[in-house]
């Protein structure tokens, strides 16, 4: 399946909600290849239809080689009290890392690529992964959860590598 070019940061598209998917075909598991293989190539662990400008809700997941995650339409549905920093960044913001607080442990409800029903409860790597991919599906881009501070700081780190 092709590599798909990555919007960069700031492209507007990056803060659009994702309609839901509807469509349960062989466009989406095509659509799902795509995905992984542009995530692969970037590289990056996570990746959604939005970062490579399509306009759904679908995530592609591969925390270690081999171990694809595919939720299309996932939402929170418990979050804990308990909370974890871990270092983030994102495909479209190739260089820059910031560390973020986030909920420990999370149950996402999604639905596979046949459109049934799931969920999975996590924590940890997987869990922070969870709530950065569906923020960026409700269109909140990951450097929105800092301090104004550390966002503007970042913005101009980024900037700076792009012009090399």
């Amino acid at each position: 399946m092709p590599v798909r070019p990555i919007l960069s940061f700031p492209d507007p598209r990056l803060r659009l909600p994702a309609p839901p998917v509807t469509r349960f075909d062989a466009d989406l598991r095509a659509l799902a290849e795509d995905l992984l293989d542009t995530m692969r190539s970037a590289p990056g662990i996570g990746i959604t239809a939005p970062h490579i400008g399509v306009p759904s809700r679908l995530v592609v997941l591969e925390l270690t080689p081999g171990d694809v995650r595919i939720y299309a339409n996932p939402k929170l549905d418990q979050v804990s009290r308990e909370s974890i920093r871990h270092t983030e960044g994102s495909v479209s913001m190739p260089g820059v890392t910031d560390e973020l607080e986030r909920h420990a442990h999370v149950r996402v409800r999604y639905q596979d690529l046949e459109g049934k029903e799931q969920s999975e409860d996590a924590d940890g790597l997987l869990a922070v992964c969870h709530q950065h991919e569906i923020d960026q599906l409700d269109g909140i881009f990951w450097i929105d959860r800092l301090s104004r501070l550390k966002r503007d700081r970042l913005i101009t780190r980024y900037n700076k590598l792009r012009r090399g």
